[in-house]
């Protein structure tokens, strides 16, 4: 009986051995299963829509944003003619002053022929008419400044305007 019961104690050890090795390979394999289960996780980056859904969405996109572009174009247009009128009022004006300044001149050369005759008072009256000369050359610069100026601003902001309908 000793012999049977040996039998069984050493058949129960190996089976408790082989219990053992079988919780510890199970325990290896499920310890990182909390882990996994994350990674595996499914979650949605991106919803899907339905082409009807989204050809709505783009037209109440563009049915909100039209009246501001339009109104916006029709301020921008005024606005370019507002400064296309002012370019030409200083085009206008300076032509203006070169023939006031061409005239001036004329005066100039038959003043000078009085001059030899009355070469005292003409020596004031040539000096004012030089100060004149000088102011009325300084007003021309002043006024081609702003003529470029303005025209640089003209065109700048036809290219903006431009470049705002292209993104339409």
């Amino acid at each position: 009986m000793a012999a049977s019961l040996s039998a069984s104690v050493a058949s129960l050890q190996s089976s408790l051995g082989l219990v053992d090795s079988s919780i510890s390979i199970l325990d290896a394999g499920v310890s990182d299963f909390p882990r996994m289960s994350k990674v595996l996780q499914t979650t949605r980056h991106f919803e899907l829509l339905p082409e009807p859904t989204l050809r709505e969405a783009q037209q109440a996109l563009l049915d909100e944003i039209t009246p501001s572009i339009s109104h916006l174009l029709l301020l921008a247009s005024n606005h370019v003619e507002k400064l296309s009128r002012r370019e030409q009022g200083l085009r206008a004006k300076c032509e203006l002053q070169e023939g006031r300044l061409n005239s001036n001149e004329s005066r100039q050369s038959s003043a000078r022929g009085h001059a030899a005759r009355n070469t005292a008072t003409d020596a004031s009256a040539s000096a004012a008419r030089a100060a004149e000369y000088r102011r009325l050359i300084q007003k021309k610069e002043r006024l081609k400044y702003a003529i470029e100026r303005l025209e640089l601003q003209s065109r700048q902001r036809e290219r903006q305007l431009r470049k705002s309908m292209a993104f339409q």
